[in-house]
């Protein structure tokens, strides 16, 4: 069971995923076969298995409640986190007895571009919340827009390009949508922008499909004829050649590509021609998991291995967490508070150890006395 436009996402990123799997299968097997070696690989799953999955997805719409097994019924409401991400409702009933149950999955932030706020569903007694900013804070919306073009005016100045790594998925177009608003007001000067990404040039087209999903301010282009995701001097980069090319163009210019930590995509490619230039800028706009090439550079590691090289940082490297589109955790906290009263256990989940502890603590100093991180294997009763 799905959202429509998290469905029509699947349809895209799970051939993605599955064709990257078989691609990477057939590599490690033929060096393996090079060196002599027995071992074989097989991925996890091919396009077939993708493609038979899709057929069994079930979608339905934000606050429409449907039966799904006896005593269960289920309730999409909207998370915000990226286009069709939704919080999962279900009211559970056994021996005439009535529960309600919440799965937050990744929840976003109030005030995000693009998407609606998240909702807050009432009367929920369990809830199992993420925990990925559980002891940290973001910077405020309010302030990444300028932020953002001073890193590109002064990249602009030293005559350097901005890489920007970039999860295909949301993340990508929310930052089209900010250099969009920031070329309106004048607030940057015009220069080639490559959202250098198949699948992220794909997305976007799924974005246009899903108006519903839209907040105010980005219905009002949309009402307007004017895409939110397109502007002059935009362009959205498919094949191999072009993006080989991106790298030798003279000049300035802003480059987003995936993935969004530096691990795979077409990012490493420009990061392996640029990071050792000191005019050029690495921007950071996202959460960057331990031992990934995003979080070394994040943490101002003097070298980087790229592509089995080792590679001189001399390019700045500047973060905007005010991107993030994970609720910190004063966001998280008012997500709960949202909820009222009625909690009687929360379980938290979806948090590196020390984030999911440190945000159970500030729950119980808060005044929830039953605030668990749950083991692995480990059941709970929740009656």
């Amino acid at each position: 069971y799905t959202t429509f436009a998290t469905r029509d996402l699947c349809s895209l990123m799970l051939m993605d995923s599955a064709y990257i799997q078989v691609k990477d299968a057939e590599f490690y097997n033929r060096k393996a076969e090079e060196r002599g070696e027995k071992d074989r690989i097989t991925p996890i799953y091919d396009e077939a298995d993708a493609r038979a999955c899709l057929s069994r997805f079930v979608a339905i719409d934000y606050n429409t409640t449907l039966p799904i097994s006896p005593g269960v019924q289920l309730t999409f409401h909207n998370a915000a986190h990226v286009l069709g991400s939704a919080v999962v409702l279900l009211d559970l009933e056994e021996n005439a007895e009535k529960r309600r149950f919440l799965f937050s999955g990744d929840l976003g932030r109030k005030g995000l571009p693009i998407l609606k706020d998240p909702v807050y569903p009432q009367g929920v007694e369990f809830f199992v919340s993420e925990s990925t900013y559980g002891d940290r804070l973001h910077e405020p919306i309010e302030t990444r827009d300028d932020h953002l073009a001073r890193i590109i005016n002064e990249t602009v100045a030293r005559k350097g390009k901005i890489i920007i790594p970039s999860f295909a998925l949301e993340r990508a177009q929310e930052i089209v949508f900010a250099l969009k608003k920031l070329l309106l007001a004048k607030k940057i000067p015009k220069l080639p922008v490559f959202v250098d990404s198949p699948l992220a040039t794909n997305i976007t087209q799924v974005f246009r499909m899903h108006p519903e999903c839209y907040d105010e301010e980005v219905l009002l282009f949309n009402n307007h004829n004017d895409s939110p995701f397109s502007f002059e001097g935009l362009s959205y980069v498919t094949s191999v050649e072009d993006s080989k090319a991106i790298n030798d163009m003279p000049g300035s210019c802003i480059i987003i590509a995936p993935s969004g930590m530096c691990e795979a995509g077409r990012v490493l490619h420009h990061l392996r021609n640029h990071i050792s230039d000191e005019r050029c800028t690495i921007l950071i706009v996202g959460f960057q998991a331990h031992y990934t090439l995003g979080r070394k550079i994040l943490r101002g590691d003097a070298e980087v291995r790229i592509f089995g090289l080792m590679h001189p940082v001399d390019a700045k490297v500047e973060v905007i967490n005010a991107f993030s589109g994970h609720a910190d955790r004063d966001e998280l906290f008012e997500y709960r508070q949202g909820l009222g009263s009625a909690v009687e256990k929360i379980f938290l989940v979806h948090g590196e150890e020390e984030q999911c502890e440190a945000y159970a603590r500030f729950l119980a100093d808060k005044g929830d006395r039953d605030v668990t991180v749950p083991e692995l294997y480990k059941e709970y009763p929740l009656v």
